[in-house]
């Protein structure tokens, strides 16, 4: 593992505020002491900040103040000084035009609330999709001792005898109805058991994907990942990381020190072999931009494509997370996947043992859950990255997700210029597409939304779905959310906005999909699509001003994790200037 825990005790960085009897120092701590706090709290203890990302607007995370109080208590129990903050709370399920926009806005605000208090490190509770993302950002960016705590996933849906899982039941459900085979009165009657519990998403959507890739990293404890929110072993688990952060802080033991190469080519392997999000791609890849690791969207291909899926959680399988605790959770995945040769066992987590140390001891408990290998979902899991005219810098496919007939296809491409345009037209029977025929929609990007919604997951069209058609390919620059399934090809880069080759492909263009070859090519000549490319002109414009321009203005591509090209890096935790 190659750490070495810093010597103890020693001046913390706190101290700058605290620790002396200055004008500034007592200006400092004679404020703190009108919350009640005893004298001695100030006498060089690590001060650690609680970075909640409690919010009503963001359900899943509803739920987190009284998780945080047991945070505070292992840290008191460990000896140090608990002071919570809030953070811009990114909550998937109501910000528009999406949360992604705004995930990189959340990552500065932890970042720079780091950098400007006196703290010595931090807990980061998380649970909505882009907080996890978004607390690692701007965490690793400062390079404080810093560990994940998840707000843990909802108990399972039911409705009339069945699972609901969250995201992929409603997906489901909207299809039937436009087929015909599910009344809107039974929709809404199903939507009072979609949501039973406090917490994320209950299916290997988004919200548990990245739980599990933040446990995958070494940046939370073993088994945090999966413990539903409402079980008590979840306030445990706070507990525990309350009291770790605190020895965390004594030995400097730092996210430069976690994040590594290691580390990440475990996640993206965990990734494959849990069926986790595409999503995870984008947030991975921005994560690796702010602590120097070189990772790009090949790594993911290449470290991904032999993992067999073996989590049968929906979308792409049968259960949902309770199971999954139940089974035993993400450590029996690890486990699984380094009796196989695919982890990188010395990589250090948080606890300060290695990864290998933390599962090699765990028993599956339920083989119909966490599947043997021989019986996977799908033997290539992964994520599929896909390049060709099309996607000159790459696509993204999961494979665990979509249907296996569609894998090599080619089809007429049926073009949607924008979501608006999308929505127009779909449900027109007049419409000249059937289930052979690629949906194509363009303007969706990071750019183009702005900001990468999870729209890529084009609903069908009725007439198709009439047919008993579940399935067609779909391409688009968009991201869609963890918890839809289908063959659909997503984060097509260069995006349609910024005139990469998707801005120019027309309706009756030919587009042939090649998975196993990754393989994305549109039918047209090269001096076809040069003369197109050439007579293109933006059709999105940039917003006036705000947050949205900044946005515009300096967000990358999907392929590089759609990072402000500014925030790559790490700023450090270096002490600001005094404020009086």
């Amino acid at each position: 593992m190659g750490f070495r825990k810093a010597e103890w005790p020693r001046k913390l960085r706190s101290s700058e505020w605290f620790g002396g009897t200055s004008r500034d120092h007592i200006y400092h701590r004679s404020w703190m002491k009108n919350q009640g706090l005893p004298a001695d709290l100030f006498d060089g203890r690590p001060v650690i900040g609680i970075c909640n990302t409690w919010s009503e607007l963001t359900p899943c995370n509803a739920h987190m103040r009284d998780l945080a109080q047991r945070v505070k208590h292992g840290i008191y129990e460990a000896g140090g000084l608990p002071l919570e903050f809030p953070v811009f709370s990114t909550g998937e399920s109501a910000l528009r035009p999406t949360a992604m926009m705004y995930r990189n806005l959340a990552a500065m605000d932890v970042e720079e609330a780091l950098r400007a208090n006196p703290l010595d490190g931090v807990v980061l509770m998380v649970g909505c999709d882009k907080t996890t993302p978004a607390l690692l950002m701007g965490a690793a960016s400062v390079d404080i001792p810093a560990i994940v705590i998840s707000g843990g996933p909802m108990l399972n849906g039911w409705f009339r005898g069945e699972r609901v899982g969250s995201g992929t039941a409603l997906w489901q459900m909207s299809e039937a109805v436009k087929a015909g085979t599910m009344t809107g009165d039974e929709f809404l009657e199903a939507e009072q058991a979609m949501s039973r519990s406090p917490g994320s998403c209950n299916t290997m959507g988004t919200a548990s994907t990245m739980a599990s890739m933040a446990e995958a990293l070494g940046m939370a404890l073993s088994g945090n990942a999966a413990i539903p929110a409402v079980d008590s072993r979840r306030r445990v688990m706070a507990h525990l990381t309350g009291r770790r952060i605190v020895d965390m802080v004594k030995d400097d033991l730092k996210p430069a020190d976690i994040l590594t190469r290691a580390a990440f080519e475990n996640a993206i392997r965990v990734n494959g072999a849990i069926g986790g999000s595409t999503n995870a791609v984008i947030h991975l890849l921005a994560l690796a931009g702010r602590v120097g690791v070189d990772l790009t969207l090949d790594d993911w291909d290449r470290l991904g494509r032999d993992v067999p899926t073996i989590v049968n959680l929906m979308p792409s399988g049968k259960y949902l997370m309770e199971e999954f605790f139940y089974a035993g959770g993400l450590p029996v995945v690890i486990k699984r996947l380094g009796e196989a040769g695919l982890i990188n066992r010395d990589a250090l987590t948080v606890s300060g043992s290695s990864i290998w140390e933390e599962v090699k001891e765990v028993r599956n408990w339920n083989e119909d859950v966490i599947l043997p290998t021989d019986k996977a979902l799908t033997s290539h899991g992964g994520i599929a990255v896909l390049k060709g005219n099309l996607a000159p810098n790459g696509a993204v496919l999961k494979p665990s997700a979509a249907s296996p007939h569609l894998m090599q296809h080619r089809g007429r491409a049926v073009v949607f210029e924008d979501i608006d345009d999308y929505k127009a037209r779909i449900n027109d029977e007049a419409l000249d597409i059937d289930e052979t025929c690629i949906m194509v929609m363009k303007n969706c990007g990071p750019r183009g939304y702005p900001g990468m919604a999870e729209v890529g997951n084009m609903g069908l069209p009725p007439k198709v779905l009439r047919k008993g058609i579940a399935d067609m390919v779909r391409i688009s620059d968009a991201r869609m959310s963890g918890t839809a399934y289908g063959t659909v090809v997503l984060h097509t880069s260069p995006e349609a906005a910024v005139g990469g080759p998707l801005a120019i492909v027309r309706t009756g263009d030919f587009i042939e999909l090649d998975v196993q070859n990754r393989r994305l090519h549109l039918d047209v000549s090269d001096e076809e699509i040069a003369a197109r490319l050439a007579a293109w002109s933006p059709t999105v414009q940039a917003p006036e001003s705000g947050y949205a321009r900044l946005f515009h203005d300096h967000v990358q591509g999907a392929d590089t994790g759609a990072d402000f090209d500014f925030l790559k890096g790490r700023r450090g935790r270096d002490v600001p200037r005094d404020s009086h």
